[in-house]
């Protein structure tokens, strides 16, 4: 089981601005999202991720790279797994877990429940409260398009549990990668999963993740 030691950041907090989040968290170790473990969709765009968590919430950033970009969900809690997506699914106790999926600009999708078939959408003035941005770069010579996204997901966000401090504790985690209507569908993970189709609902292949 892959296991991630996440730093506290002091200086961070949620009324600051994204830009000096986003450039903070360039200075982080980086995670792998380079896992595919379904032969069907043996596509691997470069993906890699930074996380770190400060006195009132917990903040990502995403590194991509890949051949096509797809950006055509706006709404809350539309379907952005079919477009350039990552995700965050992180459990911190026996109730369920949460599925934080952000397309390329930004666009969240969030719920939250024991299973893929028993779930809840968080409400959209709690989705509201996450702050993200994002950075799409032009195509190279190479036919790659890089982009970022920074996510700061507040302890708020979390409302099935009671978070007020999380140093010291320990979470279940996977980080994921897909695009189901991309030119090339795909579904990598942090963690490894066994399964027989792509299915990221899986918390029992979950890792560790350590609050310092």
């Amino acid at each position: 089981m892959a296991i991630i030691h996440v730093p506290f950041l002091n200086e961070v907090h949620m009324q600051m601005p994204v830009t000096e989040v986003s450039e903070r968290l360039d200075q982080q170790k980086k995670y792998d999202i380079n896992i595919a473990p379904w032969a069907d969709y043996p596509y691997k765009p470069l993906v890699s991720f930074t996380i770190a968590y400060s006195a009132d919430c917990i903040v990502i950033k995403y590194y991509v790279a890949e051949k096509s970009v797809k950006a055509t969900y706006y709404q809350s809690n539309d379907p952005v797994y079919k477009d350039s997506c990552v995700e965050f699914f992180v459990s911190f106790g026996e109730k369920g877990y949460y599925n934080f999926e952000l397309n390329c600009i930004g666009t969240c999708l969030a719920a939250f429940g024991p299973n893929r078939y028993e779930r809840t959408f968080l409400p959209v003035d709690i989705i509201q409260k996450i702050k993200s941005v994002s950075q799409i770069y032009r195509e190279d010579r190479s036919g790659v398009i890089q982009w970022q996204l920074m996510v700061m997901l507040p302890f708020d966000v979390f409302m099935h549990d009671s978070l007020s401090d999380l140093k010291g504790k320990t979470a279940k985690a996977n980080f994921y990668k897909c695009g189901d209507d991309l030119p090339q569908p795909h579904y990598l993970c942090w963690n490894n999963i066994s399964s027989p189709q792509p299915d990221f609902h899986l918390p029992q292949f979950f890792g560790s993740v350590q609050f310092a």
